[in-house]
Formats: structure tokens, sequence, C-alpha cells
């Protein structure tokens, strides 16, 4: 056997044994025998370099440093889930997705929900190539010199499986690992971690490898994301995902409905505490794979999928402060200053108080005994009062009626929940907000800018405002604290990259309030330029479709402020994208204009999504369900046949690609 055959074979055989010992919990060898092989394999990778790969499983101890981790634009999209909390949100997701489907014969999976950091594997011909974190959904950094180390993830699988796929899966930190860690640090005296989420999220960013390959991370799968269509359900996809190597979690179960998936809620709300991982939930899945594609997206989450929430850990502890904090659009939100309690693995110290509704309802004041709740939100909330333990001297709480930052009295509109200051463009919080939200990754994405960086400029009198960044200089920014030349230069050069972001981005980067990501696009996509948007009155913005008063009126207060009429005029001086381009407008008509669509099959001309694309950029709206206003059905393969039944009993036209492609050309 020649020496690129024994190094073959021995990786081979160590791939092998790891998935015996890491995935199946089944190990083949001892310990010592697998050493033994190792360590020959060590040898003659260093006695033959030029067979270097850095699949082998001798990459898997580490010992690369990474100083900066690159950001990667995800190819599909991360999403979140839709979260439920009860038996009768899951009901209701239900009825939605029959209504959408237009059959109630829909298969579920069951998976639990493990509490861990969401990680997108990538892999070409059967090896692994990247791993990337999600970010925020768009794009994330890459960990794969940290994830290689991980010996539950397969470097190169066994056995066919599918060419062009990412596999979607949670990096864990099992419990007894995590408590194991803890004892050695406290042996040492030092700080122990506080959860196993924020530790195994922590890891994936830590600079040197060989400590990443000292923790006992786990890596558990749960989607293969792909275009091809070898499976015909998610269940299946992961079944034939396990046997070449991938660690999906043994308590995956098939419902035949939605009473065997509150079966498995159940039993799970009761067993998950003998698990070896921290899990917080259920996700409940659509199995078919066309029936998640006839479902699709909203602008946040899957259709086809939804989180079911345990029931949230509480604790009581007391108020010591009633602050106020400002956004960016002025709102005030008041912030509970808590005694330090643990609550869900974590130190608490703050929880919101939402308003002054809020407050009042439940009473709240300082020095209060309340119950704080984490539930599904990032920042946790106060639940209610323990009367039994309030103070003999309390007072009522009399809410703000200054802002804490600037002074300016409190404003509160009939049927708005909170109040506002409208010192606009004199308020500190929300001068720096109003450019953070301008930066941030979904909106002109100016890398090598971040929100301290922001509140540093603001404070050094060199910005005021979002048009303020494109004056700037890298001389000035040099002396700054904790700026360098090439961190002020990669500044200067992320600002310049902002010129080329598309005009629906800029809308939404202007921080217009209720313009979200969506509405943006609508609008931008509707006046096709901020002139036309600007000019617009009430009528013409109720006009357009899913814009409401709210909106509209929020529009015209925006473009009536002398100060955003000069600042968009500034932002066009700097060649700010503030129009659809001409590239853009030749893909678009008028053609469907009023026209409703649902699309429903398996199509072979155009993908699903470019049929949905194509539809819009030609003035149609697309549906999710059948109804009287849909005027066509465009139908591929397999539709579904209630979908069909549905369509010709309210003599909705039915066509097919070929038509519809005639239709656009």
């Amino acid at each position: 056997m020649t020496p690129k055959e024994r190094i073959a074979a021995l990786r081979n055989e160590l791939n092998a044994h790891n998935y015996n010992y890491y995935v199946l919990d089944n190990p083949s060898i001892s310990d010592f025998e697998f050493d033994i092989k190792l360590k020959e394999l060590e040898q003659l990778e260093k006695q033959f370099p030029e067979f270097f790969d850095a699949n082998s499983p001798t990459q898997r101890v580490g010992g690369q440093i990474t100083k900066n981790f690159e950001t990667i634009t995800h190819k599909n999209r991360m999403f979140s889930l839709d979260n439920s909390y009860s038996k009768q949100d899951v009901l209701d997701w239900e009825k939605r997705i029959q209504k959408i489907l237009g059959t109630t014969q829909i298969e579920y999976t069951c998976e639990l929900k493990f509490d861990g950091a969401s990680i997108n594997l990538t892999y070409e011909n059967g090896k692994f190539v990247r791993a990337v974190t999600r970010g925020d959904g768009f794009q994330g950094d890459d960990v794969s010199t940290n994830i290689r180390t991980i010996k539950s993830i397969p470097l190169e699988l066994q056995g066919e499986f599918l060419s062009d796929f990412e596999m979607r899966g949670e990096i864990v930190l099992p419990l007894d690992g995590f408590n194991k860690m803890n004892e050695e640090r406290v042996r040492l005296g030092e700080e122990p971690y506080r959860n196993p989420r924020n530790t195994a999220s922590g890891s994936l960013k830590l600079q040197d490898s060989a400590e990443v390959a000292k923790r006992p991370l786990d890596c558990l799968l749960y989607q293969a994301v792909t275009n091809e269509r070898t499976f015909a359900s998610h269940y299946e996809t992961l079944e034939a995902a396990r046997k070449v190597g991938f660690k999906v979690p043994k308590a995956i179960t098939l419902a035949k409905s939605i009473d065997e998936v509150i079966e498995f809620v159940n039993h799970w709300d009761e067993k998950r505490h003998d698990l070896p991982y921290e899990t917080d939930g259920i996700v409940i899945k659509v199995n078919n794979l066309q029936q998640q594609e006839e479902l699709g997206y909203t602008s946040k989450f899957p259709r086809w999928a939804i989180a079911y929430k345990f029931q949230a850990e509480q604790v009581s502890t007391v108020l010591n402060e009633i602050t106020y904090q400002v956004g960016r659009t002025g709102a005030i939100t008041p912030v509970a200053n808590l005694e330090p309690v643990l609550l869900a693995g974590t130190i608490v110290k703050r929880a919101s108080l939402h308003n002054a509704d809020q407050i009042e309802k439940l009473d709240i004041r300082e020095g209060d005994t309340v119950y704080v709740e984490k539930g599904g939100e990032i920042i946790p909330k106060v639940l209610g009062v323990d009367l039994s333990k309030r103070p003999a001297d309390s007072n009522p709480t009399l809410y703000a009626t200054h802002c804490p930052e600037c002074g300016t009295e409190l404003v509160r509109t009939e049927g708005d929940a909170k109040h506002y200051c409208q010192n606009t463009y004199g308020c500190a919080p929300q001068i720096t907000g109003r450019i953070q939200h301008y930066i941030s990754r979904k909106a002109m994405d100016i890398e090598g800018l971040g929100g301290e960086t922001v509140d540093l400029l603001r404070k050094e009198g060199l910005i005021q405002n979002y048009a303020d960044l494109y004056d700037l200089r890298v001389e000035q920014i040099i002396p700054l604290e904790r700026m360098a030349e090439k961190s002020a230069q990669n500044m200067i050069e992320g600002i310049e990259k902002s010129k080329q972001i598309p005009f629906e981005k800029v809308l939404f980067a202007l921080g217009i309030r209720f313009v979200g990501e969506t509405v943006a696009k609508k609008l931008a996509k509707h006046f096709k330029s901020m002139d036309q948007l600007m000019a617009a009155d009430f009528d013409t913005l109720i006009g357009v479709d899913e814009i409401g008063d709210k909106i509209a009126e929020s529009v015209i207060e925006f473009s009536n402020d002398l100060g955003n009429i000069q600042l968009i005029d500034r932002l066009k001086g700097y060649g700010i994208q503030l129009e659809i381009s001409e590239e853009e407008l030749s893909n678009q008509s008028n053609k469907l204009e009023g026209q409703v669509f649902v699309v429903s099959g398996v199509f072979h001309q155009m993908s699903r999504n470019e049929l949905k694309k194509a539809i819009e950029d030609n003035g149609g709206k697309v549906s999710s369900s059948i109804s009287k206003k849909t005027n066509y059905v465009v139908a591929g393969d397999n539709m579904g046949p209630s979908k069909k039944v549905k369509a010709e009993s309210l003599g909705v036209a039915i066509i097919s690609e070929g038509d519809f492609i005639q239709m656009i050309s």
C-alpha cells in the first residue's frame, strides 16, 4: 500500500469511528486503539505534506488562530421561527395553513427545539467546505476553523446524499460537559460560565481553535436546504442525512394529525428535564416538501413551521428603580432596574415595563417585589407584583412627564400606547438611534461602523445625522479613541460602498415611522423614486396595496418636514440611490396591474420564487390562498386537488407556467 493509499484508508477508518462514537453513541474500538491510528496518520501527513487535507481527522484538534471572522452572505436566508405559547396558537396555525393549501390532509414532523447557537454548514462533493453563524439571517461569520473541531460534524459524508445543499443545525453544549467545565473553572478559582447556550455561542468565536477543541461541543442537525427534488418529505430527508453521517436527533416524530402533535408536546413538556441538552420548546413542521413550497414565507418566518415554547421560567426580585429609555423615533420605554437575579441561566438586572398603561394596570412601584419572566422575549418583562411584600411607605408611580435625555415635555397622542419626545433633531439618543438604524445590515449595511462608534462620532461633533457620514474624512477619524488608520480607512470605504445600496433599502434606512422592510419595498416599487413618494398626497398613499392611514400620515409628516427635505437633498448630492435603477425598471411593467395570482404546484422553467417575483415585477399581486379576488391560478405539476376544485367553483382561471410566461413576454 502506498503512503497516499494508507493515508486515505486511515482517514476513512477514523471518520467511521468518529461517527460510531459521537453520532451513534456506539464505539467500535477503544480510545487507545483510536489514538494509535490517529498518531500514525499524523506521522504520515507530516512525512508527506503534499497529501494535506483540511478535512482530515487530524485537523479536529485545532491549533489555527483566527483574528478576524469573515462576514459571509448566506446563499439561502436563515429565517426565524414564529413562536406559539399555547395549544390554541398551534390550532390557529393549522387553520391558516389548511386554508392556504386547500386541504386538511397535512402530515407534520415534531422536533425538540434545542437551545444553542444556529449554524449553517456547506458541503461540496460530499466534503465539508464552510460553516457560517446565523448572524442576522442574511449574513453571518465564517467559523469553519472552529467548527472542524466538533467531532459529531462529518467532514466527509459516508455515502450519497445531495449534490448541492446546506445543512442547518444547532451547536449545543451538553449539560454534563458544561458542568464538568464549570467544576474545572471553580477548581482553578475562575468564575463559572452562566449557561450552556451562551457558552456554546461564545465558543464559536474563540480565536484559538485548539481551545474550541477542548470544549465538549455537539451539533444537532434539523434541516437540509436544497433546490434538488431527491426527497419528497422533510422526514425522509433527515433520515437520509442521518445515514451519511449527520447527527439528527432521535426524538423527531411523524404526526398524522394536530392531535398527535399535541401528544408530542405534552410528552416532552414533562420529559424535557431528562434530556442531556437544554431545550426550550418543540418545532412543528409541515412534512411534505411540496406543501412547504406552496406555503412559502412571510417577511420573517416560514409559514410551514412554528415553534411551541414551553412555559417560561419565572422568578421574583425587588424593583429598585424605574428609568426611561428613548428610542430612535422618540418613543419612551420604562425600564425596571432590578436586584440582580438568576433567570433561565442568565443574571437579569433589567426588565421592560412596556408603557404607562402597563405600570398603571399592574400598579408597579419602586421597592415592590415583582415577578419577572423571560419567555420568548430577549429582554425579560415584569408580569406582576407580590403585594404581600409591598413596603408600608410605598407611593404610586408617577410616569415621566419630560424626556430623561433632553428635558423636552413628553407627548402622547390618542390611541397610542407610548409617550414620545418630539425633540427629533436635538435629543441625543434619537440622533444616535436614527444613524445606527441607517447603517444597520438590513438597511445601508455599512461595514466598519458600529453603534458605539456612531455615538463617539456624535459626541465629538463630527455627525448629527446620517447625511453627515458622507462628509467624514480619514484624518478626522484617526485621532478618535480606539481608532487606527486601517479602521478609519475601512469605515470610509464602507460609507462609500453604501452608495450602491438599492432604493428600497435606502427607504427603509431613512427610519420613517411605520415604514419597515416590507412597507419600504411596496412604496419603492409603487412610487419608484423618493421625489414621487414625497410628493404623494394622503389618498394616493392609501391607494397603494396594504398601505393604511397610519403609514400614509407618517410618510406625509416626514415629507413635509424641512429638515428631512434638506437631508434628502444632501443624500441625492452624495449619489445615494433614491430611485429605482434603470436596470430594475427595464425588468418591470404594469402588464399585470390589478391582477391577483395564486401560484401552486411544481414548475420547470422558473422556480416558484422567480414566478412570484415576475408577477410582482409586472405589477401583479401574489396571494397565498384562492378567493373571489383571485384572477389567476398559475398551476404546475401536482397542484393540490382541493385548490383546483376551489378555483373552478369560484370561476378563477387556471393557467400553466407557459401561459404565464406568454402573458408577460
